[in-house]
């Protein structure tokens, strides 16, 4: 597994559980009130998996791809529905340009990866002593598919790359698949969006729920615990919960430093929940007490950002054009330019969807231009090193007459949850 800074400094440090346990316990009246919000949400079925697999294999056709192999992770729950996690024993999906997919899988596993197969497919297993790279080439023999070009997902390791072009006997033949692959999950359809917009609305409730409790002299992980708590009651699985108190804001991704809040000192929230594989990425900043004229000056200075960036995104701009538009204002007022600080040190937005980050990215150079069903997070943070940081964080997704917000932005520091 793959763990972001984020999600590792989400971890660390971690609250005596005793701490945390009088936090929850203290909580506990008022989140007994809060119930599951999610019992609607209607996971991605049959149907909507063999709709992805043929504008897959459509875009093969259109590439001159014969066939994609594709490792554990979202993208093979995305077109297969099947859950397996990585290891050195190569289980993986390959799906060609015509026909049924085909999962290769360990013999003494291929029960259990039977269990969550959520499309017609065949399965092909491999004993210890054998090669799967040799398996999945004779299957492509078999199909007629020995001398085309195969594609490779974007995350599949270099073992299995270099392991497959061996069995095939052709390097050349092994190309990227970004083509059909983000081809496929960048545009989303109605039910992927039907559960980010849960997922969000998970996350929001939870937040509306937390911020009222945040207290001076907690910890961000007494915090997170409440966030988590909220977000467990509300039917979501916690994706995230990122806390960054006082001068720790001005880092995106924070520091290992003890952190406790204090009076008049920022509280930095990014946190995030899962429905049914679909995700959420929302942050929120506020000041525990009355801000001062600064802090209230670069929320503002902030906010309009997020106004900017949303402005900027309409149907076949480039993608790198929303970045470009948020860097001009902030260069107006004085930061930067560029990626130096203070100012914005990071890009104004990612993909969002399956996973928190997703291609493409809302950042300089960009030249995919936006299409409706596209998702990303909007964040352009200011942050001052050495005294604090300000990132508010929602996520749009494009329509055809622009883009939409799965939750909405706050509208003053005084009101900073929204």
């Amino acid at each position: 597994m793959i763990l972001s800074r984020r999600s590792l400094l989400a971890a660390a440090a971690v609250t005596p559980l005793a701490a945390r346990a009088g936090v929850l316990r203290n909580a506990e009246p008022d989140l007994s009130a809060l119930s599951n919000i999610t019992g609607d949400a209607v996971p991605i079925g049959p149907g909507e998996r063999r709709a992805r697999l043929a504008r897959a294999q459509a875009l093969m056709k259109a590439n001159g791809i014969g066939a994609v192999l594709i490792e554990p992770g979202a993208s093979l729950l995305y077109f297969t529905g099947v859950r397996w996690g990585r290891s050195e024993r190569l289980t993986a999906a390959v799906i060609p340009v015509e026909g049924e997919a085909m999962i290769v899988t360990p013999f003494f596993e291929e029960p259990s990866v039977r269990e969550s197969l959520g499309v017609p497919a065949e399965i092909r297993v491999w004993q210890e002593h054998e090669s799967p790279f040799a398996v999945i080439a004779g299957w492509l023999r078999e199909r007629g598919l020995g001398n085309h070009r195969i594609g490779i997902e974007e995350t599949v390791r270099h073992f299995a790359v270099t392991g497959l072009a061996e069995a095939i006997g052709d390097a050349r033949l092994i190309v990227p698949a970004n083509s059909v692959v983000r081809g496929c999950r960048m545009i989303k359809s109605p039910a992927e969006l039907a559960l980010m917009q849960k997922a969000a609305d998970v996350t929001m409730a939870a937040y509306r729920w937390t911020h009222p409790r945040v207290e001076a002299g907690m910890t961000p992980q007494d915090i997170a615990a409440l966030m988590t708590a909220a977000t467990r009651k509300l039917g979501g699985e916690v994706a995230f919960n990122l806390i960054l108190l006082g001068e720790a804001s001005a880092y995106p991704h924070g520091t290992g430093k003890p952190q406790r809040v204090a009076k008049g000192e920022v509280v930095l929230m990014d946190c995030g929940a899962r429905v049914h594989g679909y995700e959420s990425d929302i942050s929120r900043t506020f000041v525990h007490g009355a801000p001062t004229a600064e802090q209230r000056k670069v929320w503002g200075e902030m906010r309009k950002g997020q106004e900017i960036a949303l402005a900027a995104a309409r149907i076949g701009t480039p993608a790198g054009a929303v970045d470009d538009a948020v860097r001009r204002y902030y260069e107006s007022l004085g930061y930067g330019p560029g990626y130096r600080l203070p100012g914005l040190s990071h890009r104004t937005g990612h993909g969002i969807g399956m996973d928190g980050h997703e291609p493409i990215n809302l950042v300089h150079g960009e030249a995919t231009r936006l299409a409706p069903g596209m998702c990303f997070s909007n964040e352009p943070g200011i942050y001052l090193p050495g005294k604090f940081g300000v990132r508010l964080e929602d996520c749009f997704h494009m329509t055809a007459s622009g883009p939409k917000w799965f939750s909405v932005p706050p509208k003053s520091i005084e009101e900073p949850i929204g």
